[in-house]
């Protein structure tokens, strides 16, 4: 279910938890709001601070290690892989077949599941894949995908906390020289929070508009070359059953999708 810690992505890895604890101390060491309540024994707000940011070292280490819905080659023995029961085959109409049968011509997979995609990073085929995320040094697809949503909400409370706490630092001085003197540190501290701030901001926003529509990144941005969505109008998505029910079914609902089922719904266009 997760990979080795100290494989492919460990330098990154280690790199984003060393920056995090670093800003981190930095914000206890100057004469922040989290300083003054803490030396005024007031730890409520200390404490917590530093419990989201180990919660967010935490997200962002179970979506780097996950498996992001890896499509197993011995899968390709079946029609459609893993838990798909003969019964749930019958109910996907014949026009499926062509598509269904895609083979991968990178890796073993010999029938790639519709929304799959080989990573030429990871060397693997991903269900439901959203995009190779180099932050992370990962894949974000069908078993992670909810999770690194959660991990960006979470790491923007963080960032934008710690930009109101490093604001809140600044001390006043007679000259540039001397402001900078006093607060360089600090400064270099809030101007990467600003700037990652507003990375992840943009992150979380295009993810949860994507989720919304019940489309990928990849599928956002490529949907030209491919198969299942050639034949498909500039505004059209097969998979798309209205803003709430695509939330509630990427946060709420577990476990894989038969796409093909949903895509050859009544009402869809068969290829």
């Amino acid at each position: 279910m997760f990979k080795n810690v100290f494989g492919s992505g460990f330098l990154v890895r280690t790199a984003h938890v060393i920056l995090t604890w670093v800003i981190t101390l930095v914000l206890f060491l100057y004469n922040t709001d989290l300083r003054r309540q803490e030396e005024s024994s007031q730890l409520t707000q200390p404490v917590l601070f530093v419990l989201l940011v180990l919660v967010s070292v935490l997200l962002y280490f179970a979506v780097s290690l996950m498996d992001p819905g890896f499509v197993l080659p011995e899968e390709g023995e079946g029609k459609f892989g893993v838990g798909i029961t003969e019964e749930t085959q019958d109910m996907i109409p014949r026009a499926s077949k062509s598509l269904r049968q895609r083979r991968c011509g990178h890796c073993l997979v010999q029938q790639q599941p519709m929304r799959a995609k080989h990573c030429q990073t990871c060397q693997h085929c991903v269900r439901r894949y959203d995009h190779h995320c180099p932050w992370i040094e990962n894949c974000v697809g069908e078993r992670n995908h909810r999770w690194f949503v959660l991990y960006l909400a979470v790491q923007l409370v963080v960032l934008l906390w710690g930009l109101q706490v490093a604001w809140s630092g600044f001390s006043p001085a007679p000259g540039w020289q001397q402001w900078l003197s006093r607060n360089g540190v600090l400064l270099a501290a809030a101007s990467l929070l600003a700037l990652f701030s507003m990375v992840v901001l943009l992150l979380l926003g295009s993810h949860l508009y994507l989720v919304s529509l019940n489309t990928t990144t990849w599928e956002f941005m490529s949907r030209h070359r491919i198969s299942y969505l050639k034949h498909c109008g500039a505004d059209e998505n097969p998979f798309d059953r209205g803003t709430l029910r695509n939330l509630w079914a990427f946060f709420c609902v577990w476990g894989s999708v038969v796409w093909e089922q949903m895509y050859f719904a009544e009402g869809s266009d068969p290829v």
